[in-house]
């Protein structure tokens, strides 16, 4: 039985359990570092590929006479070397967005995988549960939902909010059947974050920070400047106490902003899918909408800061997870997510379906048809068109319904590893 759906609950450990967990936090991500280099060392040197299974020999190993090291349990590093598999495994997935497993580093999030059997679950009462750890005891988290199936593994983790505990669980949740309500376009902007072509309203994000917060996040961000340069010329580039004070709230505020993000992305993908037998969206490229306009230095780009602030709003919409959550949740609610080319959506007409860029002028709020004239908010105009290109799909869903087809960019650097020739064998 594979994990089907997730759970997230916040913990709460006792002083000893942090310091611990922190422990095994930085010892998980030095287990990363040294499973990848080593990985790598031994495909460039002899071609060979290695997987978790003989790593897990040498963790083994490693844990008899490393005392950090075997103070972690040895289920949470087995499933780091596991994950690192995963990783590998979505690289060389064609179709995979992934890229090139990475290094962390220290700034990443702490966090600390166990198998489904390694942990225990217990109920205290309404509102509050534990869980076991393997060397570390009960651990208390709130209850804010049930679990609703059986753990097939758990993740402790740290962010600038603090820890919290996520179950991967297995619920045996089929598809549910169409629910027969009417199909909708949606239009996914950054002036209105979401336009519903069964609406005469948008729906708008509240921001994600308030005034008071982005001047005190701007204040941490300069302050992190000056002490880091500090660090540089006058302590060997060792970050301080008050260094990290200053990223730790840092920190804190983003956490707190991704946090708003993501309730209104669920909120508002959630509404859709229940609400709607089919949702029509744009197949978008986050990643080349958002491509830097920096340049070089002898073609510097032009209305860098400009670009800089667009992008900004374009990932705070966030238009790739938007789209995730509406894969997954249109078949928990009996609905349809189709995929349309996104070419002109912005400039044709939904009234008479003729594409010209004068109907837009100057990129504004107002979409006027030079040939019908047929007016209306240009972001609800593109979203009835996007509704009308989903309709002539013919319930065809598809993961990208461009022309050209979705190929991966030659790799450079240590992802040529995957097209170099193998080596020969040391004697």
């Amino acid at each position: 039985m594979k994990a089907d759906a997730g759970r997230k609950y916040r913990a709460y450990p006792t002083g000893e359990q942090e310091s611990v967990l922190t422990g095994w936090g930085h010892t998980g991500r030095a287990l990363w570092n040294v499973a990848l280099e080593q990985r790598v060392y031994l495909w460039e040197q002899r071609g060979y590929t290695l997987r978790a299974i003989e790593q897990c020999k040498h963790l083994t190993v490693a844990r008899t006479e490393l005392e950090w090291l075997g103070d972690l349990p040895a289920q949470a590093g087995q499933q780091i070397l596991r994950r690192l598999d995963a990783a590998y495994d979505n690289f060389w997935n064609p179709d995979h967005p992934a890229k090139f497993p990475a290094r962390k580093k220290r700034g990443h999030g702490l966090s600390i995988p166990f198998p489904g059997q390694a942990v225990e679950v217990r109920k205290l009462n309404r509102k509050w549960a534990e869980v076991r750890i393997p060397k570390l005891g009960r651990l208390r988290f709130r209850l804010s939902r049930a679990i609703g199936g059986t753990i097939r593994n758990a993740t402790v983790s740290w962010d600038g909010n603090g820890w919290h505990i996520s179950f991967g669980v297995h619920t045996g949740t089929r598809p549910a059947a169409p629910n027969g309500r009417p199909g909708c376009g949606v239009d996914f902007g950054v002036c209105a974050s979401a336009y519903v072509s069964t609406e005469s309203a948008p729906r708008l994000m509240p921001p994600s920070l308030t005034d008071s917060e982005k001047k005190r996040l701007k204040h941490l961000e300069q302050r992190k400047a000056r002490q880091v340069t500090y660090a540089k010329k006058r302590n060997g580039g060792k970050y301080g106490r008050r260094l990290r004070r200053t990223i730790a709230g840092i920190g804190k505020l983003r956490t707190r902003q991704a946090n708003r993000r993501r309730d209104f992305t669920h909120k508002l993908t959630t509404d859709l899918a229940k609400n709607h037998g089919m949702v029509g969206i744009e197949d978008l490229r986050v990643r080349n909408m958002t491509a830097s306009a920096k340049g070089t230095v002898d073609k510097p780009g032009k209305n860098v800061r400009a670009k800089a602030g667009l992008n900004r709003s374009i990932l705070d919409n966030t238009p790739g997870e938007r789209r995730r959550q509406l894969a997954y949740k249109a078949r928990l609610y009996g609905s349809e997510l189709r995929v349309v080319p996104p070419f002109h959506t912005s400039q044709t007409c939904a009234a008479c379906g003729r594409v010209d860029p004068a109907s837009r002028k100057g990129c504004g709020r107002l979409f006027g048809c030079v040939h019908c004239g047929h007016e209306d908010d240009a972001d609800h105009n593109a979203s009835v068109e996007i509704e009308a290109r989903a309709r002539r799909t013919g319930g065809t869903v598809t993961n990208s319904t461009r022309s050209v087809p979705r190929t991966r960019v030659p790799a450079t650097g240590r992802r040529r590893m995957r097209e170099a020739p193998k080596p020969a064998h040391a004697s």
